[in-house]
């Protein structure tokens, strides 16, 4: 899974840095004092089963003469109803009657400040803290507080890609502890970000970040994102986003042992057992890009 999210990212980042790049290649200009991005995705379904998915995201900058503070917000959760009907009374007069039960299959939040200044053209540090929960990934709350140093390689208006290297302190809570893992520890982190814009209204973005647990080193995470932005407007755009979350050492969760299948008759729980979640979550969303 390692070699397969890099070289996913890697493939996808060369193909990108190889296409033909627009005429322009002046430096980029100044960019405003404050920026603001939102995100908003809303989709329902009705009928025998429903669904409700949201998903939000709200990317603040205040940009200084040689520095920026970046505020990020963002959201998913989906919740899916079932309706299971049965009968009450006779085969010639019933009432039928709607049993619902209801279940949240994704809820994901992130809240994080970051700090950037440059030390020259090519150079800067960073300071930062962030919040993030993922219940069905079994994280009830992870708290990160990081500091770095990072490069600009390339800052033009039609390409941006910078790297940055730090070391990260978290604090994670998960909904079912382990007791073989420790809930604090110091980390080192990479990450790489990388924008393109093809034409006047079409961009993609691409970032990479591997977190490495320097107390457990076999715990690590990576989360490549791309996104696809088509503007239609001065303010408005349509995105489409692909996020990939993938965790070396994943949660624990509780299932239920059974003496033997459980759809046998007879079969007898025993209790239950804890087994690691899957290792690879995936989030596509489309959304409206609202830019202040």
């Amino acid at each position: 899974m390692r070699r397969t999210i890099v070289v996913v990212s890697v493939s996808l980042f060369v193909i990108v840095a190889g296409a033909p790049a627009p005429a322009q290649d002046a430096p980029a200009e100044p960019p405003p004092r404050w920026a603001d991005t939102a995100e908003l995705s809303y989709v329902v379904t009705a009928g025998n089963a429903e669904t409700k998915t949201l998903g939000f995201a709200n990317k603040l900058v205040r940009n200084f003469d040689n520095a920026s503070f970046t505020l990020r917000l963002a959201g998913v959760r989906a919740e899916s109803t079932r309706f299971d009907p049965v009968a009450v009374g006779t085969a010639d007069s019933f009432s039928v009657d709607d049993r619902e039960s209801t279940e949240t299959t994704a809820e994901q939040y992130l809240f994080e400040g970051r700090y950037d200044r440059n030390i020259s053209e090519r150079f800067f540090w960073f300071t930062g803290a962030g919040w993030d929960r993922n219940v069905p990934a079994g994280i009830e709350n992870r708290t990160t507080a990081f500091g770095g140093v990072g490069n600009t390689w390339i800052d033009r208006e039609d390409m941006r890609f910078k790297t940055d290297y730090s070391v990260t302190y978290t604090d994670q809570q998960d909904v079912i502890p382990n007791p073989a893992v420790e809930d604090s520890f110091f980390g080192a982190r990479f990450s790489y970000t990388y924008f393109h814009r093809f034409t006047e209204s079409t961009a993609f973005d691409h970032t990479l970040t591997i977190d490495e647990n320097l107390d457990e080193t076999s715990d690590w995470r990576a989360q490549p994102t791309f996104a696809l932005t088509v503007t239609m407007s001065e303010r408005l755009a349509l995105k489409v986003g692909l996020v990939l979350l993938y965790d070396n050492e994943p949660a624990l969760e509780s299932i239920p042992l059974y003496d033997v299948d459980p759809d046998t008759p007879g079969a007898v729980q025993l209790g239950t057992v804890l087994v690691e979640k899957e290792e690879l979550d995936t989030i596509f969303t489309t959304s409206l890009v609202v830019n202040f």
